[in-house]
């Protein structure tokens, strides 16, 4: 393993602090427990407050900020935070209309942000994040994996709660853009958590993992090696299925399309995914009308890339577009 680090025990605490410097200007951290916060707290708004472990960055700390997260709870690399780092951290950030927890469909992520919720002195709701329509059931989660979409439902219920919209009201927007996001990825590579100091899987190089997820969990199969477009067409139709087995027809709809890199992919390599995705949309009649592409949850150093659809109504467009001001995402009206 060839890495950029000191000693293992310490990447999370001095990758924390490196964050936090660099952008003194958007949050602060708490280290014992470990959070982060807005730098200056919002006042009279529902606190969003999201988590996960640490390996997918920016998820979660790169979307703290005016019209996204109001904290932001890093566990060690693919592992739960703690349910004292969520409670101190809403202690931190409650601003009298509650706290939401914007959680990723995994059993540690899902049990200890349960544990939170019971513990907390006041009113407090969960978005359950779980796009990934490649695995149904795995050992992993206790259900669909919450993937790329949990950006999507952070900055739609980020904008809403900038509103002063209520406690319920942000949780049933956050519900309905996850109902509305279907996700699934491909790896290339594996990628080397520093505490295993090995991959996580084996993989030859004429192989590639179809619907991996973003701790390197398996996909729906292995394949062969093949051309992007060919790739891309496999990964468009499971969306699609999804879509129909949820009873939602994306044809003739407005669609938010996401291409997400693992963290070793190029941006070369991803805007030509991107291309040949939107080309088969358009093809079945889907208009993407919004679209990101890059790093935005990632998986260590793996090679790979997800693609999200998110089929857009009026309300989910005005939040979407509304500003917002973060480390990984950034615009104005």
């Amino acid at each position: 393993m060839k890495k950029f680090i000191n000693k293992t025990d310490d990447i999370l605490k001095e990758s924390l602090s490196g964050f936090a410097t660099a952008h003194a200007d958007l949050v602060s951290l708490n280290l014992e427990p470990n959070f982060l916060t807005r730098i200056n707290k919002a006042n009279n708004k529902v606190a969003i407050i999201s988590g996960g472990g640490s390996g997918h960055e920016p998820l979660h700390a790169g979307y703290i900020g005016y019209g996204m997260l109001d904290a932001a709870c890093p566990g060690h690399v693919f592992t739960s935070p703690t349910p004292d780092q969520m409670l101190a951290a809403a202690e931190a950030v409650h601003a009298d209309k509650g706290i939401l927890f914007i959680v990723k469909n995994y059993a540690g992520d899902v049990m200890n942000f349960e544990m939170a919720a019971e513990m907390l002195p006041f009113e407090s709701a969960t978005v359950l994040t779980s796009d990934d329509c490649a695995v149904v059931n795995s050992t992993y989660t206790t259900g669909r994996r919450g993937v790329a979409g949990t950006v999507i439902v952070e900055k739609c219920v980020g904008s809403l709660a900038e509103t002063g919209a209520d406690l319920q009201t942000c949780k049933a927007l956050g519900d309905k853009v996850n109902a509305r996001t279907a996700s699934i990825g491909a790896a290339l590579s594996s990628c080397t958590v520093p505490a295993a100091g090995r991959p996580t899987f084996d993989i030859s190089e004429t192989e590639l993992e179809m619907g991996v997820g973003i701790h390197g969990e398996p996909g729906r199969r292995r394949e062969t090696m093949r051309e992007a477009d060919a790739i891309v067409t496999d990964m468009i139709e499971a969306i699609l299925t999804d879509f129909k087995t949820k009873d939602l027809s994306p044809t003739h709809q407005e669609a938010l399309l996401l291409v997400n890199g693992f963290g070793a992919t190029p941006l070369m390599e991803l805007y030509l995914i991107y291309n040949t995705a939107a080309k088969l949309f358009a093809e079945h009649g889907i208009k993407i009308s919004r679209s990101l592409v890059g790093n935005y949850v990632t998986a260590l150093d793996m090679a790979g890339a997800s693609i999200t659809l998110c089929l857009l109504d009026d309300e989910i467009k005005q939040h979407w577009d509304s500003p917002v001001h973060t480390v990984g995402l950034r615009w104005a009206m």
